[in-house]
């Protein structure tokens, strides 16, 4: 997986499930007719009110983490310009930043004596991320790991704090390790050691007596993995998954007995569930059996119940399932994206609070605070800055359109501007997101909101290989990596152009990561389709990607798309490169400098091949900056130099600004 992009709308689910095993949860209602498709009147919206600036001034909140007495909340947040570290009082208040630096920093865990909160943090978006400890009284941070060519990520606390579990990957390889370090006696132990290069371990969980870890090991190629236990002592695992054939097993949580694990699978129906695993028969009783993507959380500090959240279509509840009585229950907060926060430890000690994510189509990602007892929540951070107003915004609609090749129903969300006029004269984008296991959903995205208050219509679909839609969509596209999936793409342009409001000659395609290979795809498969493409840290030659990418990428990229030799001819076919004289139209490519999974030398090539046939590129490359950028003052530039490009060369209908303006 090279990126996530998430998106938003508001749909509502059942908020009851009696039985959830047996239950379908019910799916919203999706447009299936273009001509059905219209603009809704809107008289106060100001037209182009929005900008660049105001738009990526809004706040970015991320990963949090209760204090051990549930007082403060510890998050990462861009409100400084860099992602750092920031306190908040549970109850809500003005945050105050804990750590300054000028690198990002994530991951946030606070240690259960309340002294050290432990991070992660990299350099210039390299990913050759470090462990830090900062104190949450005094401010001072301490470098953990100090390993320039080893990334530890993920930190975890023991629950008595002496231990501090994370994973560890040395610069060349593709397999990662969990260590623990020693915070008394100041030294590591490997839990793990050996794991060949094909696999990976992730996401340690210490039992509560501090006397084993469980971990989830994944094959590179995503269709398979295991969950294992690990004595922490002699360092032996045991598995607890055994199973034939390809079906994916991750660990969530251990109950406060110690007796059984809370897991997400696809092992039941093709579909991601959860189950409860018993340590000691090794037997699954599963809490779910719905067809669609329904993730695990963790249990209450009792063990009565534990979450799990539920993706329907792109829309995300959380749930609270009761283990006695077998029933589930939404919880009655804010419909959008939701998910529980704060590592392992979304419940406060006493169980009467929960922390979690909220994110909407017209509201950006912020932390709130769900009381158990009383079935309200708090919004803790408030994103959205001044100027930027929820009622100027769009939220888009879900549609789905049949694949080209009939084999597919494909979902996407369709964002159509306010007082868009059925002419035929419009503009419109296609966001294509990155991964390519990852999915759009109903959540805030700047850009998109930007494009909207501009005149564009966006389309955002989930392309085969994108998540959320079950085994077989998910591994649909293996081995046909810009094959099939292309085509997805390419359906959706043609039931967006049978809308009636656009000119099929204003047509962009735009993306990152795998989405900007898919753009490059695009635009020399199809290229009489586009009017302008904007690859965003993209890849473009397969050959040149595994050759330089990290080697965990470089592990994945070789198991779905099959030998490099035995399969030539699919990796030349699929490499866009190689049929850039076939490029119409203009193209924008931005990068970074310390991209360690779609190397700068990727968009280098487009940009050498487009310009020596004297065709229009334009080309940026962030040199502190990695894949993706962090830092709000390149977010600005980047995504302005976006709209200017495309505002030059897919101009929206009856569009009266001036670049000059």
């Amino acid at each position: 997986m090279r990126t996530k992009v998430l998106f938003v709308i508001v749909i509502l689910i059942s908020t009851h499930l009696a039985e959830t095993a047996a239950q379908t949860l019910t799916a919203p209602a999706a447009v299936t007719d273009p001509k059905k498709i219209s603009s809704k009147p809107n008289a106060q919206v100001e037209p182009r009110g929005l900008t660049i600036e105001k738009l990526y001034m809004t706040r970015q909140v991320g990963r949090a983490t209760w204090s051990p007495d549930g007082k403060s909340i510890a998050f990462i947040s861009n409100m400084s310009g860099r992602n750092n570290l920031w306190l908040v009082p549970a109850e809500g208040g003005w945050p105050v930043q804990l750590t300054v630096s000028d690198q990002r920093q994530t991951a946030p865990a606070w240690s259960p004596d309340g002294k050290w909160i432990a991070y992660q943090s990299d350099y210039d978006g390299d990913e050759q991320w470090d462990i830090f400890l900062v104190s949450a009284k005094t401010g001072k941070v301490v470098n953990l790991t100090q390993t320039r060519e080893i990334a530890e990520i993920n930190p975890t606390w023991s629950s008595d704090g002496r231990y501090l579990a994370y994973q560890v990957k040395p610069k060349p390889s593709a397999a990662y390790e969990i260590d623990i370090y020693d915070m008394v006696m100041r030294e590591v132990k490997h839990v793990t050691a050996n794991t060949p290069q094909d696999k990976r371990n992730s996401n340690p969980i210490w039992s509560k007596d501090g006397k084993c870890i469980v971990y989830t090991q994944e094959q590179a190629k995503g269709t398979d993995s295991n969950i294992f236990v690990a004595d922490v002592v002699t360092r032996n695992s045991t598995l607890l998954t055994p199973h034939i054939g390809e079906q994916r097993f991750s660990a969530n949580d251990i109950s406060p007995d110690g007796k059984s694990i809370v897991l997400t699978s696809n092992a039941s129906n093709g579909y991601e569930n959860v189950g409860l695993l018993e340590i000691t028969t090794k037997k699954i009783h599963w809490l779910t059996n719905d067809k669609w993507e329904i993730r695990a959380g963790e249990f209450s500090p009792d063990g009565k119940h534990i979450t799990f959240t539920a993706n329907v279509d792109g829309n995300e509840d959380i749930y609270l399932h009761d283990l006695a009585t077998g029933k589930s229950s939404a919880l009655p907060i804010p419909k959008g994206v939701n998910e529980p926060t704060g590592g392992h430890y979304a419940f406060t000690k006493d169980g009467e609070r929960l922390l979690y994510y909220h994110n909407g189509p017209t509201e950006p990602g912020d932390l709130w605070v769900y009381n158990v007892a009383t079935r309200k929540s708090l919004q803790v951070t408030h994103s959205l800055v001044a100027g930027v107003r929820p009622e100027d915004l769009v939220e888009p609609y879900l549609v789905h359109y049949p694949s080209r090749d009939g084999k597919w129903t494909i979902s996407a969300f369709l964002y159509v501007p306010f007082n868009m006029v059925r002419n035929g004269q419009n503009a419109a984008i296609v966001y294509i997101h990155g991964g390519p296991t990852s999915q759009s959903m109903n959540s805030f995205n700047r850009f998109v909101q930007y494009a909207a208050n501009q005149g564009y219509m966006v389309l955002a679909p989930n392309y085969r290989g994108s998540t959320g839609y079950g085994k077989e969509f998910q591994q649909a596209n293996l081995y046909d990596m810009g094959g099939g999936d292309l085509q997805d793409v390419l359906a959706g342009v043609d039931w967006i152009k049978q809308t009636g409001h656009l000119d099929p000659k204003k047509i962009a395609v735009m993306g990152g990561s795998y989405g900007g290979y898919l753009s490059m795809m695009a635009v020399t498969k199809a290229p009489e389709v586009w009017a302008a493409g904007v690859p965003i840290v993209p890849f473009v030659n397969w050959f040149t990607e595994i050759e330089n990418e990290d080697p965990v990428l470089r592990q994945s990229d070789l198991a779905t798309m099959g030998d490099l030799e035995k399969n030539k001819a699919l990796y030349v076919e699929r490499s866009p490169i190689n049929f850039i004289d076939q490029v119409k139209a203009p193209l924008l490519l931005l990068a970074g400098g310390h991209d360690p999974r779609c190397p700068k030398s990727e968009a280098q090539q487009v940009v050498d091949a487009i310009k020596k046939r004297g065709g229009t590129v334009e080309y940026k490359v962030y040199d502190n900056e990695g894949h993706g950028f962090a830092r709000v003052e390149n977010q600005i530039d980047a995504y302005k130099r976006v709209a200017d490009f495309l505002l030059a060369h897919v101009v929206p209908a009856d569009c009266s600004c001036s670049l000059t303006e």
